[in-house]
């Protein structure tokens, strides 16, 4: 069974690449940035402390989790507006902080490793989850091109400056690539990709492409 890891900083296009691969190529997806929400988001409908964390590692034990058309079902429940909601961002943050639950999340995150395969992207698929990947991509961009994107983005529904996505796009390369558990990082296991001046189609063909030559190693 294939596995393929899309790893980058924010803004570099990673969820979108993703899930184009895995429609493309009938594999499963997996968002690995949508667990923690998802998480928080029960544990808030539950009523559950973020300090219990017996019952948040049961809730996490008892969810069926998944990823269809762009959409996040619980138990066949389609949750994807909720995870945008803003405590359920700072939960997610304070459920991410737990080693045990960070433990068992990704003890549940290989289990999206069935046939015919998976792709799944985030900021420690192919260091930390899935290390013996089959394709272990690191999908970058400068923080210009990035800030460029998020703004373009974002300026049609809501009051942004570019100087202030560019500034916090930073501050974000900082904490990921510093955090204590699993930090954003890459080796020589992967194979980095810049996509400045790539398209997302041109990101996805180039990555295809690497698939089928190392079947053909």
């Amino acid at each position: 069974m294939q596995i393929i890891t899309i790893d980058g900083p924010a803004s570099s296009g990673k969820g979108t690449v993703a899930k184009l691969i895995a429609k493309k190529l009938g594999f499963h997806y997996l968002e690995s940035g949508a667990i923690y929400r998802v998480v928080a988001l029960i544990t808030i409908k539950e009523a559950i402390d973020s300090s219990d964390i017996d019952s948040i590692l049961t809730l996490i034990d008892n969810m069926e989790l998944r990823f269809i058309d762009g959409s996040v079902l619980v138990d066949n429940l389609d949750v994807t507006d909720g995870l945008r909601a803003e405590a359920v961002g700072m939960m997610a943050s304070t459920v991410a902080k737990n080693d045990v639950i960070r433990k068992r999340l990704l003890d549940f995150q290989r289990e999206f490793a069935t046939e015919p395969g998976l792709v799944t992207d985030g900021r420690d698929m192919g260091s930390v989850v899935f290390p013996n990947a089959h394709l272990k991509i690191f999908l970058t961009a400068s923080p210009t091109v990035r800030a460029k994107r998020r703004y373009e983005q974002l300026k049609h529904n809501i009051n942004v400056s570019l100087d202030n996505i560019l500034a916090d796009i930073i501050a974000r390369d900082k904490q990921d690539t510093e955090r204590a558990n699993a930090p954003l990082k890459y080796d020589s296991s992967f194979i980095l990709i810049d996509n400045d001046n790539m398209t997302i189609d041109e990101t996805v063909q180039c990555i295809i492409s690497l698939l089928n030559s190392k079947h053909n190693i």
